[in-house]
């Protein structure tokens, strides 16, 4: 019988910020995995683009309180929050990037570390 493979704490806490922004309706949630790249200073990017800074600011909520709920994370830093154009959630492992979509399109950070790979998360609504 083969062994069940162990999701690691850094797993877990990407899965449950993705489920946050899947339940504020965030759009096009990209995942990359950086942990093979020698250069990367942490495990996941997360990104996602929102249509308003009051939705971009409703994720991050959802993210923060949903984190600290289910596994008691809090983020190291959050930046960002005042301009609300691109909010970056620091926690250590896993880097989380909330666009406003023309933001997004003109920072283009997927292209940025385009030898990671990367899962497309399908929205839920």
């Amino acid at each position: 019988m083969a062994k069940a493979k162990k999701i690691s704490d850094t797993d877990k806490l990407a899965d449950v910020i993705v489920q946050a922004i899947q339940e504020k309706k965030g759009s096009d949630i990209v995942i990359l995995d950086l942990k093979k790249i020698p250069s990367a200073i942490c495990d996941y990017f997360i990104i996602c683009h929102g249509n308003s800074d009051r939705q971009i600011q409703g994720i991050k909520n959802a993210i923060e309180d949903d984190c600290f709920k289910i596994l008691k994370e809090k983020p190291f830093s959050v930046e960002g929050v005042d301009n609300s154009e691109w909010i970056l959630i620091d926690f250590v492992d896993v880097v989380v990037h909330l666009f406003l979509k023309d933001t997004r399109e003109f920072f283009a950070l997927e292209n940025l570390w385009a030898d990671a790979p990367t899962r497309k998360v399908e929205n839920l609504y």
